[in-house]
Parts: C-alpha cells; sequence; structure tokens
C-alpha cells in the first residue's frame, strides 16, 4: 500500500492510502532518512509506502518517496538535530502580525531564507492588520509590506477578525499543497477557521503579560480543501527559528537581493563582511539593501560558523 501522511501526532502518524482509507502507523525504531538527521524522519506531507495491515488494523510505514521539497528547522538552540515541519509543499505562507505579537523580521528572514534553500515558494501573510489604526501602525505595515515585495515576495494583508483578504488568500492555495508557519499567536488557527469554518480549530488568547502566544496546535495536520483541489497544512507555532546544515560560502544564495548585487564583489569568495572591493557593503551604505536584512544573513553565517561572523546586532 501506499499513500500520503496526514498527521503527525509525536508517536502515530495518520496515512492516507490512495484508496482514501486512513490508517495508523508507526515507524521501526532504526528508521532513519540516509543524510538527515532529524528528530521526525517521516514528515506530513511524505509519500510512504506501508506493510500489510496488523490484525488491529494498523502497519508500519517502510519506505519514503524521494521528497521534491521540504521545510526543515533546528529542532531547539542547543540542538544539533532537526526538525521537518513538512515535505513535498507548493507553496509556504508565513503568517505574521506586526501587533500583538510582533514578529521580528529576524524570524522572517531565516524562514525566507530556508524555504530558498529547500526550494519551497514563500508568501508573506501579514495578519491582524484591523490592530492597526493609526498612522505610525499603518506607515509599519506598508513598510514591512514594501521591504518583501521589492525582494520579489508576494505579501498579503489580511484580517481573520474582519475577513479582509481572506478570499484572496483561498485563491492562492487552490490547486496547492500550502503549508502555514509562524510564531504562536499569530493568528494561524484563526485563519485557517475562516478558510475553512467547518473545522473549528482551537484559539488561544494572547499572554497580557508577555504579548506572545499559546500554543494551540500541538502537532502537524494536512486537511483537504472544501473545493477537493488541494490541502493546507496546519503546523504548531514556533518562537524562533533556526537554520541548520547552511554552507557559510551559500548563505548569501538565500537572501535574493544580497546575491544579485553579490555579482559584482571583487573577490568571488566574497563573506560580505568585511572584504575590499565588496558589492554588498557598498549596496548597504547606500540603502539598496535593508539594514534588517543584512542583520539577518549576518545571524545565519554565525549559525553556520559560530563566532567567526559574531557581530553585535
Amino acid at each position: 500500500m501506499t499513500g500520503l501522511v496526514i498527521k503527525n501526532t509525536g508517536s502515530w502518524y495518520i496515512v492516507k492510502t490512495d484508496d482514501n482509507n486512513e490508517i495508523r502507523c508507526k515507524i521501526k525504531g532504526n528508521f532513519r532518512l540516509k543524510g538527515i538527521r532529524t528528530t521526525n524522519p517521516v514528515a506530513v506531507g511524505d509519500r510512504v509506502t506501508l506493510s500489510e495491515l496488523a490484525p488491529d488494523g494498523t502497519a508500519f510505514i517502510t519506505a519514503i518517496d524521494t521528497r521534491k521539497n521540504y521545510i526543515i528547522r533546528r529542532a531547539s538552540n542547543l540542538s544539533k538535530e532537526s526538525h521537518i515541519i513538512a515535505a513535498n509543499v507548493d507553496c509556504a505562507f508565513l503568517i505574521v502580525t506586526l501587533a500583538h505579537p510582533v514578529t521580528s523580521t529576524t524570524f522572517i528572514d531565516r524562514f525566507l531564507a530556508t524555504a530558498e534553500a529547500y526550494r519551497v515558494p514563500a508568501v508573506i501573510v501579514i495578519n491582524k492588520i484591523d490592530l492597526l489604526t493609526d498612522d505610525d501602525d499603518r506607515e509599519l505595515l506598508d513598510a514591512v509590506a514594501y521591504l518583501y515585495r521589492s525582494i520579489g515576495y508576494k505579501v498579503l494583508e489580511v484580517s481573520a477578525q474582519s475577513g479582509e483578504g481572506i478570499d484572496a488568500l483561498r485563491d492562492m492555495l487552490s490547486g496547492n499543497i500550502s503549508l502555514f508557519s509562524g510564531n504562536s499567536g499569530v493568528g494561524k488557527s484563526s485563519i485557517i477557521n475562516a478558510l475553512m469554518p467547518d473545522l473549528q480549530l482551537r484559539t488561544a488568547e494572547i499572554s497580557s503579560t508577555h504579548d506572545t502566544g499559546m500554543h494551540t496546535t500541538t502537532f502537524s495536520e494536512m486537511f483537504p480543501l472544501p473545493d477537493g483541489s488541494g490541502y493546507l497544512i496546519d503546523t504548531p507555532g514556533v518562537k524562533g527559528f533556526g537554520t541548520i546544515d547552511f554552507d557559510e560560502h551559500e548563505v548569501a544564495h538565500f537572501f535574493p537581493e544580497i546575491f544579485e548585487i553579490s555579482s559584482e564583489c571583487r573577490y568571488g569568495d566574497c563573506t560580505h563582511t568585511h572584504e575590499p572591493g565588496c558589492a554588498v557593503l557598498q549596496a548597504l551604505e547606500e540603502a539598496r539593501i535593508a539594514q534588517s536584512r543584512y542583520n539577518s544573513y549576518l545571524s545565519i553565517l554565525d549559525d553556520s560558523a559560530p563566532d567567526k561572523y559574531r557581530k553585535p546586532f
């Protein structure tokens, strides 16, 4: 039997077989993917092969089809292992907020760089725009949207509360396997409920003390779209986005505006940190590259080669 992993509960996987049955599955204790050290060798979105059913109706996952892509992050700040968020994704929608809570540009940039590295098209969805009521708030919204649009990313401005922008988002999901990711509290579950009211996903209030969200999604799960044209993958909220296994000489490749300008650098192996004739540093001085993006680039360099590039941000 073959099928699609639609849910990961930590110890069990739910696989939707090609004849539309849902089977609870486990993996062998020594099951590991070659060359990828992960906390979860099987991810939502994987196409898998199953053993014959046991008497209790369960099965083992015996093989994983080759992935076209995946989104991966460091399992924790101290871990050398990674966690695959989802596999075989047509588009990753990063849900962010500019108020209650505020999503940092470093988090956004780390997610986008990872999506670039693993060949996953990404879209930024700015939620809770109904909370941005004064002139300063609107200027911030316009500035953030302009920054990422100028780099080449699609940016949607939505409100799960008022419904603004939800139809445009729904149109982008049609026909695709789409991933929703973001910090806890940015309203992923609320947006999904607005898109698919029948799901009635649980939501939680934002902490008034720390202005952060509570985890309401515990495990990744894939939901079929109401029109039957694709799937939406909901994932647990994360606080930080640690990159893993980036070659320090390739980090610039995952920042499109830095990579484009880097072709003008004097040296082919320029790290864009100190070298004479660095076109990227010149562009930074001339504000043709955003300081926030460059700081994010340096932070990923530091992940790749700790202490070598560390600077105060």
